[in-house]
């Protein structure tokens, strides 16, 4: 045997002890993985029951219903998650409370007010929700441990309560709208990054965040416009509630802040107290037997009268499948094209379906999956259905291009919507990535076009007129079924597009709203529409169906694969606003070639 043969034997020896070594390893990690996996089924199992049987308790002979606003809600449910019940959504606390008014076990609603801001429009649901709740003649409670953001709508949401209760250690701060846009023209300047966007047309702003490094004068325009809308409207709800002239609310906020004597003074304050002081103020009025009930707990009678679908769109218009949020592994929310377009044509094709309710509460997204959209909503209106847009707290762009074809559509009055525009384009980082020796090379067989989406090749003169040419007959689809779906002058409907975004009372004043209004609003038409006596009770099913057990699982076991894939990335996350910055930018470049009807929102503080 030759020394060469020797070593080739202990070499494969060496071979086959490693992968012997690295089965059983792998082994041993399957078993434990299989174990976890096992004991999350396990846990999901008894949460969902508990989760049942916690929500089928009586509720008892006096009851006071509990809202806390300090924390977000989606706009509507989701799905109960496999480890606790479905999460808050405005539309079931609004569809709660109008279906308490009339329980004569609910005796009054405690709420905890935030008072740092929220979303102008859930604060306009909210506001509506407590007025409808009140006017049966129980009582509203509403308690702050202070109002100290500056803007108005923590404040608006609760303003018709009984009382307004206070810490009198904290401050009233109330003072207007501030909108902070961000700008990364300068951070690509710095880094040699060269933006390539085509933006139909002018107030199309998501495109200036890559291209410039201040707003342009329409940006301004349109921006000033949308905040003055809602600050008008916030200001003349808190008049009303509080019975105060509005002359002298806003002399009241341009004087701000305030101490809570002066708040007191002024009218918006009732009461000062602690949060548990308010409680057993509450619980006295209701009786000494009362106990709290969340609202998000509190049963909704399931009607047995006419069918309504239900079908609800919230977060970025993608391709393919919906994320509700339900996945206790990611967060996700966004409005899958298929998951959406399905639910239609099957809510058209039920025999037992009246009419259908659409709420969208979207910025937009993809262009071509908002069109897919759009496609169904005209599709189940075709069957002889009555479609009503709900719109949130936006819909806006995308948003809007699927809103279009309804029969009807109900917007509240700080809704953003419109945004009737289409943009695209991408960050060309070639210069960038030369810097640290980067360097991409490439084969290109065709024409200049292949390289359209690449981020390491500029555009060419022919390139950008090609993607102006395409991004065109978008704009032109756009506003021409705009015009069609809103029976206006396909000419008007030019002359308010551009990609500019309106509040929904400006929006009603241009034709692209039919009525002023929240969700309960927006079901008393959709019942008009279906020839539904306004006073019969009517059953709301949702589409699609809530997923089963088993089908929650099998996405969330996906969403946590998908996490662990991303576990890296997330830990080289830093604080530094330099490096924030370059994952901007970084994201931006992602997104390069993808031609979107997205309207870039501001937040409001």
């Amino acid at each position: 045997m030759t020394n060469h043969d020797q070593l080739d034997r202990t070499t494969k020896k060496e071979i086959l002890t490693g992968r012997f070594i690295t089965s059983l390893f792998a082994t041993v990690i399957g078993f434990f993985i299989a174990l976890f996996l096992l004991f999350i089924l396990l846990i999901a199992l008894i949460s969902a029951a508990a989760s049942s049987a916690s929500h089928k308790k009586p509720l008892g002979k006096a009851v006071v219903l509990s809202l806390d606003l300090r924390a977000p809600m989606l706009d509507h449910s989701a799905n109960a998650s496999l480890f606790s019940p479905s999460r808050a959504s405005l539309v079931q606390t609004v569809r709660a409370l109008h279906a308490a008014k009339n329980d004569s076990k609910v005796k009054g609603l405690l709420i905890r007010a935030n008072g740092w801001g929220m979303s102008p429009e859930q604060a306009e649901e909210i506001r509506i929700a407590i007025k409808d709740f009140k006017s049966s003649g129980k009582f509203v409670i509403a308690h702050a441990q202070g109002f100290e953001g500056t803007t108005l709508s923590g404040y608006m949401a609760v303003a018709p309560a009984d009382e307004v209760w206070m810490q009198d250690t904290t401050g009233f701060s109330l003072a207007g709208q501030r909108a902070e846009i961000e700008f990364l023209g300068g951070v690509f300047k710095k880094f040699d990054a060269k933006p390539e966007f085509i933006q139909f047309y002018e107030y199309k702003n998501a495109a200036n965040i890559y291209t410039q490094d201040h707003m342009t004068p329409a940006h301004r325009e349109s921006m000033t416009a949308l905040l003055q809308s809602i600050f008008d409207s916030s200001v003349a709800h808190i008049a009303e509630d509080r019975k105060i002239k509005k002359a002298d609310t806003l002399s009241f906020l341009e004087d701000a802040p305030h101490s809570a004597e002066q708040a007191k003074k002024a009218g918006y304050l009732d009461k000062f107290g602690y949060w548990m002081d308010a409680k057993d103020y509450a619980k006295k009025k209701a009786g000494k037997d009362a106990k709290f009930v969340d609202v998000s707990a509190y049963d909704i009678p399931n009607a047995k009268g006419p069918v309504i679908a239900f079908i609800g769109g919230q977060g970025d218009i993608v391709p393919g499948g919906s994320e509700d949020g339900s996945n206790p592994f990611t967060s996700k929310v966004s409005m899958g094209s298929d998951t959406l377009s399905e639910a239609l044509i099957k809510a058209s094709k039920d025999k037992n379906v009246k009419a259908i309710l659409f709420r969208v509460n979207s910025p937009g997204g993809s262009a071509a999956a908002s069109d897919q959209i759009w496609d169904a909503v005209r599709k189940a209106k075709k069957s002889g259905k009555p479609v009503v847009v709900s719109m949130g707290q936006y819909a806006a762009s995308g948003g809007y291009y699927v809103s279009a074809p309804a029969d009807k559509i109900v917007a509240m009055p700080t809704t953003v919507t419109g945004s009737i525009g289409v943009l695209g384009g991408l960050v060309n980082v070639k210069d960038t990535a030369a810097k640290v020796g980067y360097k991409v090379e490439a084969v290109n067989i065709g024409g200049d076009y292949s390289a359209a989406y690449s981020a390491f090749e500029p555009w060419t003169q022919a390139t950008r007129e090609a993607m102006r040419s395409s991004m065109e007959d978008i704009y032109v689809d756009f506003t021409s079924r705009v015009a069609e779906g809103r029976k206006l002058p396909l000419k008007r409907v030019r002359e308010i597009a551009k990609g500019r975004v309106w509040t929904g009372v400006q929006a009603k004043e241009i034709g692209l709203v039919d009525e002023i209004g929240g969700f309960m609003k927006a079901l008393e038409i959709t019942k008009e529409l279906a020839k539904i006596d306004k006073n019969t009770t009517v059953r709301l099913k949702k589409f699609p169906r809530e997923r089963t057990q088993m089908e929650q699982i099998e996405a969330m076991f996906s969403a946590s694969a998908e996490a662990s894939r991303n576990l890296e990335q997330m830990q080289a996350i830093t604080k530094s606003p330099e490096f924030q910055a370059f994952l901007k930018a970084q994201s931006a470049v992602q997104k390069s070639g993808k031609v979107r009807l997205r309207a870039e929102l501001p937040d409001l503080k």
